[in-house]
């Protein structure tokens, strides 16, 4: 018989847990375990390694509930110290954060093999993510996916005159208070028109309908804070 894919579900909430194992059993593929735990998650891991190893980890990010003195505090800790162990398992995150920013850092800095929003955790989604991280591919739930793309995109378009923009506008009641502020990349300062151009293609870039929609989305995007 078919050797089983060993999955391990770590999350702080039962529900979720029970979710995802109900979403799987509909497969006989697959064999589910589970915690609430990242630090149990860690020495399940390790205990298994060479006895009856775990081919994939599906993790949360936040744990509102871990104990004061838990060596990992959350999924992005986990993440780092399975990856530290070197061993052929692959992880996806299962997480409820949309924020660009988070998202964006959590898949450069951890390089995750999948992204999957909870409210998309369903059975096929599940299914066809697990298939594509066995076969070495990255899965992305379509928003995240999105987002992405689009933060890869503005962060090609983005110089550093866009973000001393982003970051002076809401500190000033005008565009004309910019003047004498904005340095250019060469030196010296930007002249009111050149700061008035840039607002403009930065507005069609992040499809702002004013400036004041376009500092939220460059907050979204976190690209300024």
């Amino acid at each position: 018989m078919e050797n089983k894919i060993n999955i391990l579900v770590v999350d702080d909430h039962q529900l979720i847990i029970d979710g995802i194992i109900s979403s799987l059993s509909a497969f006989d593929a697959y064999q589910v375990s589970s915690t609430n735990n990242c630090d149990d998650a860690l020495r399940r891991i390790k205990q298994q390694m060479h006895s009856e190893p775990f081919d994939i980890l599906f993790t949360d990010l936040s744990f509102d509930n871990t104990p004061q003195n838990a060596e990992l505090d959350g999924g992005e800790s986990l993440i780092k110290a399975v990856k530290a162990l070197e061993i052929d398992i692959k992880i996806g995150v299962i997480s409820g954060h949309t924020e660009t920013n988070r998202v964006y850092n959590v898949i450069s800095n951890l390089q995750p093999d999948a992204y999957i929003l909870k409210n998309h955790a369903g059975a096929e989604e599940l299914d066809f993510a697990i298939k594509k991280m066995l076969q070495n591919e990255r899965f992305y739930t379509y928003e995240i996916h999105q987002k992405i793309l689009k933060r890869n995109i503005v962060q090609i378009q983005m110089d550093e005159v866009a973000v001393q923009i982003l970051k002076e506008l809401p500190k000033h009641p005008k565009i004309s208070n910019l003047e004498g502020i904005i340095t250019k990349e060469s030196g010296g300062f930007l002249k009111l028109r050149s700061i008035e151009n840039k607002l403009a293609n930065l507005r069609i870039d992040l499809n702002a309908n004013n400036n004041t929609d376009l500092v939220l989305k460059a907050k979204e995007l976190g690209i300024i804070d």
